[in-house]
Formats: C-alpha cells, sequence, structure tokens
C-alpha cells in the first residue's frame, strides 16, 4: 500500500464517488440527488487536503481528508451550491449544511474524514490512514488531532478508540437527526 499526501487529478472523480458512498447517507438529503452531489463534491474537493491510499496497481483504496483554515478536502461555498443547485437549492443546502460544519481548531489537527473502498476494508486501509494523519498533524506542528465521529458508525470509533483518542464531548442532533439521519456527534482527541 501506499500513502501519499494530495489526491491526483486523475483520482478526483473517484474521490468523489467514494466520498459520496461513505457519507450520502449523512448528506443525501441536503446534497442529493446522488448526480448533482458527484457534481458539487468534485468541484469542490481540495487536493491539497486530502491523503490517499492506493494498491501497488494505482487502484485507490481509500482517503483520510482534513480541515484547516485554509479549507477542507470538500468545501466550497455559496457560489457553488447556486451553480450545482440553483438559487434556491443552494440557499436550502447552505442553512442546512450550517448544522454539520465545525470549526477549525487552531489548537489541534482537524480530520474531516476518512473513508475505504468497500473491497478494501478491514484490510488496515483505515488505519494506514488515520497514521497518516497523525504523521502530517505532527509534520505541521500539531500536539493533538481532533475528529468529530457519528453515533451510527461504531466501526469508525472503535478504530478511533483503539488508536488512542479520547471522547471529548458528545453533541445531540436533536431535531436535525430527522435530516441527517444520526443522533449524535462524539468529538474525540488524541495526542500525537
Amino acid at each position: 500500500m501506499k500513502i501519499t499526501v494530495g489526491i491526483p487529478e486523475a483520482n478526483r472523480a473517484e474521490v468523489a464517488a467514494l466520498y459520496w458512498e461513505a457519507f450520502g447517507d449523512k448528506l443525501g438529503f441536503v446534497m442529493g440527488p446522488r448526480y448533482r452531489a458527484l457534481v458539487f463534491i468534485s468541484r469542490t474537493l481540495q487536493s491539497d487536503h486530502g491523503i490517499c491510499a492506493h494498491d501497488g496497481n494505482g487502484r485507490l483504496l481509500g482517503v483520510a481528508g482534513f480541515k484547516t483554515a485554509r479549507g477542507a478536502l470538500v468545501g466550497g461555498n455559496f457560489s457553488d451550491l447556486r451553480q450545482v443547485y440553483g438559487w434556491v437549492g443552494g440557499a436550502l443546502r447552505a442553512a442546512l449544511m450550517a448544522a454539520l460544519i465545525r470549526g477549525v481548531d487552531n489548537e489541534r489537527f482537524l480530520i474531516d474524514g476518512i473513508f475505504v473502498a468497500p473491497e478494501a476494508r478491514s484490510c488496515g486501509v483505515g488505519t494506514a490512514l488515520l497514521d497518516a494523519i497523525l504523521a502530517e498533524a505532527k509534520l505541521r506542528g500539531y500536539r493533538q488531532v481532533r475528529l468529530d465521529v457519528i453515533d451510527t458508525n461504531p466501526r469508525a470509533r472503535a478504530l478511533y478508540l483503539q488508536r488512542g483518542f479520547v471522547d471529548m464531548h458528545t453533541q445531540k442532533m436533536g431535531l436535525w437527526r430527522y435530516i441527517f439521519g444520526f443522533n449524535a456527534t462524539t468529538t474525540m482527541v488524541r495526542d500525537v
């Protein structure tokens, strides 16, 4: 397995599809339909905010995204939303997405999602990407890494606990749970 910082241009559409596969259940109501979501994700993907895992044949196995003051793996602004979804659709989606957006933490490196191709799960790809994120955080001078995990993803939470992350706090989604499909998010932190 080869881990590299940055997303190759040749993998852009594949990363968008894999991102949607991983997070579409959570974002589907807000970012759907799928074909428009893929356009939006591809359009706003910031290649320098991701770490890729490829196999020996160059096949994409997974991606870890991170968020900085300069952007996130998938970001965008109202103009991007408007161009993909129209004025009304863009405004509605911007308002709904505001409920999920977590601010940049100047003291901790923020993981903005880890997603692995279905055929590569349980093969150590998620662990390798998590280790690469920890190394990138250390390289950038951070002493801690932070992430948010949803209550409907116990497999990811188990990996984070196994790799030394600890719970900081849990935030209930309240009525937002009906839109996003999960009840709570837990913020977890680990020293690097």
